[in-house]
C-alpha cells in the first residue's frame, strides 16, 4: 500500500516524470492554457503553482524596494530552460498575480478521450483566461432568476429590438415613395410633350387646304 505518499508516478520512472512536468510547465507558461490527460493536468498544476510562487514572491520583493532576486531565477531556471519564458514569468505573469494568494491554475475536465478512454482536462492560468469567468458568472445568474424574471427579460429585450427596427423600416420606406414620385412625373412628363408636338402637325394640313382656297377664289 502506498500510504502518506503525495504525487502519481504517471507509469514513468522519476527522471522521465520530472521531464514530463518540466515540459507541461514551460508549454502552460508559453500558451496560458494546454489540453492533456487529467492526471497529468492535476500533478502539472502543482508543479507549476510553486514555479509561479517563486517568481510572485520575488516580485514583491522586488517592488519592495530590494535587489534583484537572482537566486530565485536560478532557481527556477533548473526546470523552466526557456529564456524568454523565464523572463516572463518574473515579470508579466509575476506582475499579473501578484494580488492572487494561490490557485494561479485550473483544471477543466472534459470528458473521456474517444481513442483510449482517458480522461481529458485543460490545465489554463485563471488570470490569462477570464471569458470562462464571466461566462460562469452569467449562467449562475441567469440559474437564480425566476422565470416571471425570464419572461420579463426576454421580453424587454424584444421591445428594444423591434424600437431599433421601426426607424431602420421607416427611413426605407421614405426612398420608396420619393422614388414613385419621381418616376410617376417621369412618365407623365413625356406624354405631354407629345400631345404639344402632335398639335401643329395637325393644325399644319387646315392651313394649307385654306390657302388654296383663297388662290382658287382669286
Amino acid at each position: 500500500m502506498r500510504h502518506n505518499v503525495e504525487g502519481r508516478k504517471l507509469k514513468r520512472t522519476a527522471s522521465h516524470r520530472r521531464a514530463l512536468l518540466r515540459a507541461l510547465t514551460v508549454s502552460l507558461l508559453r500558451h496560458k492554457r494546454i489540453r492533456t490527460t487529467e492526471a497529468k493536468a492535476k500533478e502539472a498544476r502543482r508543479f507549476a503553482e510553486a514555479i509561479i510562487t517563486r517568481a510572485k514572491n520575488a516580485y514583491l520583493a522586488e517592488q519592495a524596494g530590494s535587489a534583484t532576486n537572482i537566486h530565485a531565477r536560478r532557481v527556477v531556471a533548473r526546470d523552466i530552460n526557456d529564456a524568454a519564458i523565464l523572463k516572463e514569468l518574473f515579470s508579466e505573469i509575476a506582475q499579473k498575480v501578484a494580488g492572487r494568494p494561490g490557485g494561479y491554475t485550473r483544471v477543466v475536465k472534459l470528458g473521456q478521450r474517444i481513442g483510449d478512454g482517458a480522461r481529458v482536462a485543460i490545465l489554463e492560468l485563471v488570470d490569462y483566461n477570464t471569458e470562462r469567468d464571466e461566462n460562469a458568472v452569467r449562467s449562475r445568474a441567469k440559474r437564480m432568476m425566476s422565470r416571471a424574471e425570464r419572461v420579463a427579460r426576454s421580453r424587454a429585450k424584444q421591445a428594444e429590438l423591434e424600437a431599433k427596427q421601426t426607424p431602420a423600416v421607416a427611413q426605407e420606406e421614405a426612398p420608396a415613395e420619393e422614388a414613385v414620385i419621381e418616376t410617376t412625373a417621369a412618365e407623365t412628363a413625356p406624354v405631354a410633350d407629345a400631345a404639344t408636338e402632335e398639335q401643329p402637325t395637325t393644325e399644319a394640313p387646315a392651313a394649307e387646304t385654306a390657302a388654296d382656297g383663297d388662290q382658287a377664289k382669286g
